[in-house]
């Protein structure tokens, strides 16, 4: 069940998607978070933001709608607090980073410099759109995301760049970001979205016109075409697929469009347990159809 990322070598390919899971071992009462491949933290500032307002999450049909807004106690109270528990779980952690500008990221990737084992690498999150309604998504352009990546780097550890499927330009801009020092990319983030309460006629979460991200099961085939038009593009840069994975089969549709490992994000609302019983699910899956290395199973979409 061995993968790589990138210079990351992981116990298996199924990791939690950040936000999804906290900041620190709040999922480890469900499951053994050193099972997975890796937690992915919820993304975090170097000092702390307090996200949108209440009402944050709206259900849909086939998925939810969340604005949470990055809420957060900043990278110094995470490394103080929740980080040890992370550690005494025996959990493989990415730590995951965002900001309004170039600077922010430059900043948070100072505050986790040294930060040491279990961290691994850092996911450098270019794509909320549950911020400003989407006004400072850095994965809409090659040149900004590229300026992020690069800051990133003073954390001394391997960058994955998490972009979007909002932009027509996630190719380009997944070149620019590799070019820039990302190792890989994660792919992809929360759709824009909006719901409307039709009593009150007005958007019903807190972040009125600004909507918020789509995720769950509805966007997960926009996950998978997306995964396989960048490994067609640039079939040497390792990705992490992530959208809408519940089941097994959900992540083995990503590995074979291209991905190097998945993330399991809004299913552990619905069931904690899910990102442990995708991993267990993969592991059959590969026993079953005799498949030796779960890494055999990349791109086979590709032909």
């Amino acid at each position: 069940m061995t993968t790589a990322v990138g210079s990351v070598t992981l116990a298996n390919p199924v990791m939690t998607a950040s936000g999804t899971s906290g900041h620190g071992d709040e999922l480890g009462a469900y499951l053994d978070l050193a099972a997975l491949g890796a937690v992915v933290v919820k993304s975090m500032m170097a000092e702390a933001w307090p996200g949108n307002p209440a009402p944050r999450v709206a259900p849909t049909t086939s998925g939810m709608v969340n604005s949470v807004g990055l809420q957060g106690a900043g990278i110094a109270d995470w490394r103080a607090r929740e980080l040890p528990e992370l550690r005494r779980a025996g959990a493989t952690v990415v730590a995951s980073i965002w900001g309004r500008h170039v600077e922010d990221f430059a900043a948070a990737a100072r505050e986790l410099a040294g930060v040491g084992a279990p961290v691994v690498a850092v996911e450098v999150n270019l794509s909320c759109p549950n911020l400003d309604g989407g006004s400072h998504l850095f994965a809409h352009d090659p040149a900004t995301a590229a300026a992020a990546v690069a800051a990133a780097g003073a954390a001394g550890l391997p960058r994955w760049a998490k972009l979007s499927a909002n932009t027509d330009r996630v190719v380009e801009v997944a070149a620019a970001v590799a070019e820039a020092g990302a190792e890989a990319v994660t792919l992809i983030n929360t759709l824009k979205a909006m719901v409307i309460d039709v009593e009150s006629g007005r958007p019903a979460l807190g972040s009125g016109a600004g909507g918020g991200g789509l995720s769950g099961p509805a966007i997960h085939p926009v996950a998978v075409r997306t995964v396989f038009d960048v490994r067609a593009a640039l079939p040497d840069l390792p990705i992490v697929g992530v959208g809408g994975v519940r089941r097994a089969v959900d992540a083995l549709e990503l590995m074979m469009a291209g991905a190097d490992a998945v993330q399991v994000g809004t299913a552990s609302f619905a069931d904690p347990r899910s990102a442990d019983m995708v991993r267990a699910g993969l592991e059959h899956w590969c026993r079953r159809h005799g498949v030796r290395a779960v890494a055999d199973v990349k791109g086979r979409a590709h032909g």
